[in-house]
């Protein structure tokens, strides 16, 4: 869809001029912001990348981050079925709130449950052993770790080879669950991992 067409379809008399725009996280799915756009905010989103609002309070165009310098760049756009909002996939720079925070809404809300599950298995790091399976293998190590993801990683497969969906389900989640351990070893997360596919996703389509 081209500037032109996303903006005149777009109802802005509905709205007076002005429509809401909810802000996504592009690599984590949360949800990070709702700001305002008239037909100049979108435009010059879409023309410079830098995502930029309508400020009701200061009556101007507003870029985010044009004083703080947490700014979110533009990934994709869409509009919904009433054309009447927009949804707007972001790569942000720093937390989004006013507050410091990533999102303007409570994390355990804001989050896809895939993050909340790796804020809770980063929370068991350090814990005493017996206070719960996670904190048990980060006590253990990483090569128990590491094993234990190259087990799950066998057992899904073997669920594949024999069609066995319900056991496959069961033993992706371990796989999954396994793995999200082993990241939070590593000092890493999802948001490395997604970054990575998105930038071999970016290379692969130029090719």
């Amino acid at each position: 869809m081209t500037t032109v067409n996303l903006i005149e379809q777009l109802d802005w008399d509905k709205q007076q001029g002005l429509i809401p725009a909810v802000v996504q996280n592009h690599l984590s799915g949360k949800v990070l912001m709702l700001g305002y756009m008239d037909k100049a905010a979108l435009t010059q989103t879409l023309e410079t990348k830098a995502v930029t609002f309508y400020s009701r309070s200061k009556n101007r165009l507003w870029t985010k981050g044009e004083s703080s310098g947490n700014t979110l760049t533009l990934v994709a756009i869409d509009l919904d079925c009433d054309n009447d909002s927009l949804l707007v996939q972001v790569i942000p720079a720093g937390p989004t709130c006013h507050l410091g925070r990533e999102s303007c809404w409570k994390d355990d809300n804001a989050h896809p449950f895939i993050n909340n599950l790796a804020s809770l298995i980063a929370s068991r790091k350090g814990q005493a052993a017996d206070t719960s399976y996670t904190a048990s293998l980060f006590e253990r190590g990483t090569k128990r770790i590491a094993q234990k993801v190259g087990e799950e990683g066998l057992e899904t497969a073997l669920a594949a080879a024999t069609h066995d969906k319900p056991e496959m389900i069961d033993e992706a989640s371990d796989l999954m669950y396994h793995l999200l351990v082993l990241l939070e070893d590593q000092d890493l997360s999802m948001d490395d991992i997604n970054a990575n596919l998105m930038k071999r996703h970016a290379k692969a389509s130029q090719n």
